[in-house]
């Protein structure tokens, strides 16, 4: 135990928190196709700053994807996933210059208030027709790269793009789990780049990735066709709260 408290530079009690954090995201990742990343950016912010959990998140999301990755690819629609990792991979680098350059306490504001609004929006059902043309595959994408650079939940974006085709259940998860796949490969290059990838990211992310899978599977045996309607309003009402009461305590802290 002490040799993993040093590697990942955390206190017994953080390192506890956040196993179970990674754990429940997991499962929710499993479940739904998304939201992992959002979900410990949520409540993980309050022990690490955004800029440590992104290369940290990279190594979960690689790890949850590795899981998926078979179903995600025979499912998906993968015209669409590509075009939406094409529009990421531009905006990637943005999101990413406001994180590293901008004060913590700010960074964490931005990224659970993006949090929450995304959530909102997909619960209200807000659809845009303009997000089915070829611009607004390629629009989201951008938009997508920008806030997972900024706050790594660039899921969520997609997600409301897929709500717009009124796509089933498992399409939509599918879809979610290539785009974040593919994104995966081109983010990495980005995180390089910008010196973010550091050495204590890729400990945390490792370490951290035994509890992820844990949860991913158990949340994929979660996903059967009479809970299917059920799983994107449950996991954004929880993403909501959590982000709400992240952001209070951020504020009163």
């Amino acid at each position: 135990m002490e040799s993993l408290l040093t590697l990942t530079n955390l206190s017994a009690q953080e390192f506890l928190i956040l196993t179970l954090i990674v754990l429940v995201a997991g499962i929710v990742r499993g479940f739904s196709g998304f939201a992992l990343s959002a979900l410990i950016m949520a409540t993980a912010v309050l022990i690490l700053p955004p800029v440590e959990l992104l290369p940290m998140l990279w190594w979960l999301e690689l790890s949850a994807s590795i899981l998926m990755i078979k179903e995600g690819w025979a499912a998906a629609d993968r015209g669409t996933a590509i075009g939406l990792v094409i529009g990421s991979t531009a905006g990637w680098p943005l999101g990413l210059w406001l994180t590293v350059t901008l004060p913590v306490e700010t960074s964490k504001l931005i990224a659970l208030s993006i949090i929450i609004v995304l959530a909102i929006s997909q619960l209200g059902k807000l659809k845009l027709s303009f997000l089915a043309t070829r611009p607004g595959l390629y629009g989201t994408g951008i938009v997508a790269g920008i806030v997972s650079g900024l706050a790594h939940v660039g899921g969520m974006v997609v997600a409301l793009y897929v709500l717009a085709s009124d796509a089933p259940a498992r399409q939509m998860r599918a879809s979610l789990v290539l785009f974040l796949f593919l994104g995966s490969l081109t983010s990495m290059i980005t995180l390089l780049i910008f010196g973010v990838m550091d050495f204590s990211g890729v400990t945390r992310g490792l370490i951290f990735a035994v509890p992820t899978m844990i949860g991913v599977y158990l949340g994929q045996k979660l996903f059967i066709p009479g809970l299917a309607q059920y799983y994107r309003p449950f996991c954004l009402t929880l993403l909501c709260a959590l982000a709400v009461v992240s952001l209070i305590r951020t504020q009163v802290t």
